[in-house]
């Protein structure tokens, strides 16, 4: 039997994914980056982006990450993201409603601290959006 990695995916609202895998592709703050079984310690930022699972209990899994850490220790590779979304779970026509709706928000904003909230979202939207 190959050997396998030890891979767990956190989000602050849960424990996305825990299981042996074949490999983990991360996007990592200073350029994207392959984790496979005893991978050499590492730790990085991440950037938004798709974090693709290969081998794991479902096959192969793309999950989006929007910020967080990857440390990869002889244990395993831990991600730890400020958001995950499984980009099977996305239904795209209503992604692309939101972000219309994100847009209106923005050009209809009366105060800059609206403003500015509005966009936050707007191109938290677009940027799930681009890694489709």
């Amino acid at each position: 039997m190959a050997e396998k990695l030890n891979f767990d995916l956190v989000s602050p609202d849960r424990l996305l994914m825990s299981e042996e895998v074949d490999m983990v592709l991360v996007p990592g703050s200073e350029g994207d980056f392959g984790v496979l079984p005893a991978h050499a310690p590492v730790m990085s930022t991440l950037k938004p982006g798709v974090l693709e699972v290969t081998g794991g209990a479902e096959g192969s899994s793309r999950i989006f990450v929007r910020g967080g850490f990857a440390e990869v220790t002889p244990q395993g590779l831990t991600v730890l993201a400020e958001e995950a979304i499984p980009l099977a779970e996305l239904d795209v026509a209503k992604l692309d409603q939101s972000i219309q709706d994100a847009e209106e928000d923005v050009a209809d904003a009366k105060d800059d601290q609206t403003r500015d909230a509005a966009q936050l979202t707007l191109d938290h939207l677009r940027q799930i959006r681009e890694s489709l």
